[in-house]
């Protein structure tokens, strides 16, 4: 028997796949079809997938092509699998030549000519093309327009901005935001907390979809009836939080949950930069505020039963300095922000049996550790972290706008819930000024 054995993503599965298949079947009796994980794509650079791996994987297996499907999780794998199965034929398609050489000291290579003219990419820049805006002055808005470049389906219609010297490679520019949305199907709001509820509602009053930098707005009741009103109109609201999208990050959350370092009794995120009033005149509370919160929320949950906050406001009306701690039933937590007071950004999360280490800066980390008692038990986690995570947060607007269902890592009830916090933070609702 002469077993075949071949690997893809095989996402939106094509015509252009099918062949490929087909000629992979036909080079031997027995064909194992590998499908890449998420995770093992996205150090591939293939971040744009829209299907999850089981949606992939039955995709394949409907084709009735494939002997076997296994799961390509890690570099190196393909060797183990040749000989794990004892396979005679590796193959690939043709825009691989040379790339899997090395394979020949363990069976034939065959490279196979490809389908002209069908691309997964092309298709899902086709069938999900959304013209972004971007609203506001901030540099960070850089960030982002140089990220677009590896999202599939996503362009850059225009800015509304008061300062185009950041943007000026970018066709159309304009002060006039009614104007803007005119022009795209959804918008990135970078402007000033203040003008966050303003403007998303009329994004969403106009259909637009909105990927906004937390907070989406100043107290709870506005960004729950932001949420609804997104919900109305059937567009899609997320926090622009890249921290939530770095995989680092959703890897210590399952860590925690699943009980690796025991019983949940604290967790501590601090937050701090080094910035004038004249580089950005965001409150510590709401530049660094939501990223802090995150941890605690997404860990401990919604429902303390207390909570204090101490700040330090400058002589301009700005907190320098702000620390917010939570009481719950069985734990506690703190969130230590600033942007004129420099310590060290590391995030802490302890246990019964040990505790998980994230060091500064944790939020944009592509390691962790679990640290116990016994040192010789500690692990380290690492993952590739692309564009902060601002990437792979424009793969999920852009794939929440094509389903219509919001799949934002951070849930509306978080939202709420920093929102509320902030709120109280400016109404000096448990709140100490020192």
């Amino acid at each position: 028997m002469v077993k075949v054995i071949t690997y893809g993503t095989y996402d939106l599965l094509h015509y252009g796949h099918i062949k490929l298949l087909e000629r992979a079947k036909a080079l031997g009796d027995y064909l194992i079809v590998g499908v890449t994980a998420d995770d093992f794509d996205k150090t591939r650079g293939k971040i744009n997938v829209q299907q999850s791996l089981m949606e992939r994987i039955e995709a394949v297996r409907a084709t009735g092509l494939a002997d076997k499907i296994i799961v390509e999780e890690y570099e190196g794998q393909k060797i183990d699998d040749i000989r794990r199965y004892d396979v005679d034929i590796f193959t690939v398609g043709s825009d691989w030549i040379g790339k899997f050489d090395y394979l020949k000291e363990y069976c034939k290579v065959v490279y196979l000519e490809r389908t002209e003219g069908v691309s997964s990419s092309e298709i899902r820049s086709e069938e999900r093309k959304v013209r972004l805006g971007i609203i506001g002055d901030s540099h960070i808005a850089k960030k982002y327009i140089r990220e677009t470049q590896f999202v599939n389906g996503l362009e850059i219609a225009g800015v509304c901005t008061e300062n185009p010297k950041y943007f000026e490679e970018i066709p159309f520019i304009t002060q006039d935001y009614d104007r803007l949305l005119e022009e795209v199907d959804a918008v990135y709001i970078v402007s000033t907390p203040e003008h966050h509820y303003e403007q998303i509602q009329s994004a969403l009053e106009k259909g637009r979809h909105v990927l906004c930098e937390p907070p989406v707005a100043l107290n709870e009741r506005q960004s729950t009836e932001l949420f609804s009103l997104a919900a109305k109109k059937g567009c899609i609201l997320m926090d622009a939080l890249k921290t939530a999208y770095a995989t680092a990050y959703s890897r210590l959350l399952l860590l925690a949950k699943e009980g690796k370092i025991g019983e949940i009794y604290s967790v501590d995120a601090t937050c701090t930069s080094l910035r004038s009033i004249a580089e950005d005149a965001w409150d510590s509370i709401c530049d660094w505020g939501p990223t802090a919160m995150l941890p605690i929320f997404n860990i401990l949950g919604n429902d303390y039963k207390t909570k204090n906050i101490i700040t330090h406001i400058d002589d301009e009306g700005h907190d320098q300095f702000t620390r917010i701690t939570f009481l719950y039933d069985h734990a506690v937590a703190s969130a230590t922000v600033a942007k004129w007071v420099k310590s060290e950004g590391e995030l802490i999360i302890s246990g019964t049996r040990g505790y998980i280490y994230v060091p500064a800066p944790w939020w944009k980390t592509d390691y962790f550790e679990i640290r116990y008692e016994d040192a010789s038990q500690n692990k380290r986690y690492f993952y590739q972290l692309d564009g902060e995570g601002i990437r792979y947060e424009l793969v999920a607007f852009i794939r929440a706008i094509g389903s219509g269902r919001n799949l934002a890592c951070v849930d509306s009830k978080v939202s709420n819930k920093i929102c509320e916090v902030i709120g109280n933070f400016y109404s000096k609702v448990d709140c100490a000024v020192i």
